[in-house]
């Protein structure tokens, strides 16, 4: 193995490069949906919105892929210098918000999948459906995988950063399993919502004394964060009607 073959294959020295040790294995989930949809299509462009100096490329890179990194400016310019760009990875210095992004993606025929961890959640409603309109717009035949909260636990986790004062990032957005149908229906390219692999009975690395309550208590589980897959309908394919996503 050469050394850009191996570059392209390892994670940099000193850095993680496992699955994110996220509550309840949301990682996990996330590398899960982003594999199998590698399966379909292999040459495919994952990018990663809010990505940070997260090191995923190295994880779920299978030779073929193409990997874009979206991140504010500021991280950009950090992100480049401790993981500099290669041939099939980059990072785009944008906000999330700003869609022009996804002109970054150079060839979207080859299918594009796009994660979301921690992103939607902090975004007014608006700014979801719009994002979710412009990937189902731009990239049909594509998916994007993202995490809510229910919407009981965006509300007070909203409650706590302001009473605290110091999250620079409020969660303004949640999602209840029972409004799946609605984010189905929030633009007429958007073809199935689904959850990504049923909720853990237990979160990993729980305290053996909160075992119990998590499993009797079913107030718990409700508020356990969704991790879901939307997939935009290919090109030429009929479209539905669509509704509002609050």
């Amino acid at each position: 193995m050469t050394e850009s073959e191996r570059t392209e294959s390892e994670a940099p020295g000193g850095w993680d490069a496992g699955p994110g040790r996220e509550p309840w294995a949301r990682g996990r989930r996330f590398d899960a949906a982003v594999r199998a949809y590698l399966e379909r299509r292999p040459k495919a462009t994952v990018v990663a919105l809010g990505e940070g100096l997260g090191t995923g490329f190295w994880r779920l890179d299978n030779g073929r892929l193409n990997w874009l990194t979206v991140v504010p400016p500021e991280t950009a310019a950090v992100r480049r210098i401790l993981l500099p760009d290669s041939a099939r990875r980059r990072t785009v210095a944008r906000a999330v918000t700003d869609h022009g992004w996804l002109d970054a993606v150079r060839e979207p025929g080859r299918g594009v999948i796009v994660t979301a961890r921690g992103v939607l959640m902090r975004l007014p409603p608006p700014a979801v459906r719009a994002l979710l309109a412009a990937c189902a717009e731009r990239f049909p035949g594509g998916a994007l995988v993202f995490d809510a909260p229910p919407r009981r636990a965006a509300v007070r986790a909203r409650w706590a950063g302001g009473a605290v004062g110091r999250w620079p990032a409020p969660v303004r957005w949640g999602l209840d399993r029972a409004q799946l149908p609605r984010v189905a229906g929030a633009h007429p390219g958007i073809v199935a919502v689904r959850e990504v692999g049923p909720p853990p009975a237990v979160p990993a690395g729980l305290p053996a004394r909160l075992v119990w309550p998590v499993r009797r208590i079913p107030v718990l589980g409700a508020l356990m964060p969704l991790v879901c897959e939307v997939r935009f309908a290919p090109a030429g394919s009929p479209r539905r009607a669509s509704s509002a996503v609050s």
